[in-house]
């Protein structure tokens, strides 16, 4: 059946905008628990602080657009300021000595650090004491050189989505950056197989990622979407909303990506994400999003669209050198193509469907 709507419910719309019924169901989040669910995250921020950050009194809190999965505010008297680009961010934070900003990954990160590098004395940042950022991967050399330039911050690094809140996490400082894409978990999340067991640690086996605890009833009207992603298991109910990962030996998931945006390539599967991590690693890009296009070879071609850092040019064949030489082979792009912005939604979600299109257009296919 589909989730049924009462007088207790609520809608929230989802990260990819299938809208979420949230209401009163067992182990399921309602408003009425919101109240726990902020308390929860500031006993994590506390546990935060005493890692290495100074203590807060009536934090300060900025962010870039409107994010999701950043979670509450560290602090009842907290007071939120939402901006529009990185100059007014930085701006904020120096002049109301902000304590935490969020933002959404390296599409977010890279520009901060820009700006900062080219006007490294400007802003003050030292009230800085985390950086949270949801939603999209954050590769380590970005955080790397993030925290270089904001020593005294720690950077919080959520792995969450509407359906699917608190699968991971990982904490940053300078000097002990976390890897990309390699997540914490807790008691109630697992990464399990196609028949719904769990992935062996260590077994370079892929599963996918399972939360149990606080989740919507379902999708807003959609009974087959809601059943595949709200599964029970061992007598349990789990949100499984397509995000695939390994488990390594120390317990933790290095996540690969989601599903339903896996290019099949020459027999291969390939996570866009993991090409689009390389991409971003290369200085003339920005930002970059991995797309499969038809081909009569490769069933589908791998093709990268990229949004140039400013006055940088592309090299097609470089760009496609420096993904062969960190990933295999198979998974650099057959194709370059230059955008002007990936146009990445505020949550820093992609419209993989629009770029695809627009790919298309632009090589014929």
């Amino acid at each position: 059946m589909g989730a049924e709507v009462g007088h207790d419910a609520v809608h929230e719309l989802g990260s990819e905008a299938a809208p979420l019924v949230i209401g009163v169901h067992d182990h399921v989040l309602d408003v009425k628990r919101h109240a726990a669910v902020a308390d929860d995250a500031r006993h994590r921020h506390d546990d935060v602080v005493q890692q290495g950050a100074h203590a807060i009194e009536g934090p300060r809190q900025a962010g870039l657009g409107h994010l999701h999965g950043i979670g509450a505010p560290p602090d009842d008297n907290a007071q939120p300021v939402i901006v529009g680009d990185v100059g007014e961010l930085l701006d904020t934070i120096d002049r109301e000595g902000a304590n935490l900003i969020a933002i959404v990954g390296d599409a977010f990160a890279k520009p901060i650090n820009r700006a900062l590098g080219a006007e490294p004395d400007r802003w003050d940042l030292s009230s800085l004491v985390a950086i949270t950022s949801s939603g999209v991967m954050f590769s380590e050399p970005v955080k790397q050189e993030l925290l270089g330039r904001v020593p005294g911050a720690l950077i919080l690094d959520a792995f969450s989505s509407s359906e699917a809140v608190g699968m991971g996490q990982s904490i940053s400082s300078a000097g002990a950056e976390a890897k990309t894409a390699k997540f914490s978990v807790g008691e109630n999340t697992r990464v399990l197989d196609d028949d719904l067991r769990d992935v062996e640690p260590g077994s370079g086996q892929t599963g996918r990622v399972a939360v149990g605890g606080f989740q919507p009833i379902g999708y807003y009207k959609d009974p087959d979407k809601s059943a595949a992603t709200f599964v029970e298991v061992d007598g349990r109910r789990y949100s499984i909303p397509g995000d695939f990962a390994q488990v390594e030996a120390d317990g933790s998931i290095t996540l690969l990506g989601r599903g339903s945006v896996c290019i099949n390539t020459g027999g291969e599967k390939v996570f866009p994400e993991e090409v689009e991590e390389a991409l971003k690693l290369h200085p003339a890009i920005t930002d970059a999003v991995a797309v499969g296009l038809p081909d009569e070879k490769f069933g589908e071609a791998i093709t990268a669209v990229v949004e140039l850092a400013p006055d940088a040019e592309l090299d097609e064949g470089d760009v496609i050198a420096h993904v062969k030489g960190r990933l295999a082979a198979f998974k650099a792009p057959k194709r370059v193509l230059p955008i002007d912005t990936i146009g990445r939604a505020p949550n820093g979600k992609v419209d993989y469907k629009r770029l695809r299109a627009w790919a298309g257009d632009q090589t014929g296919d």
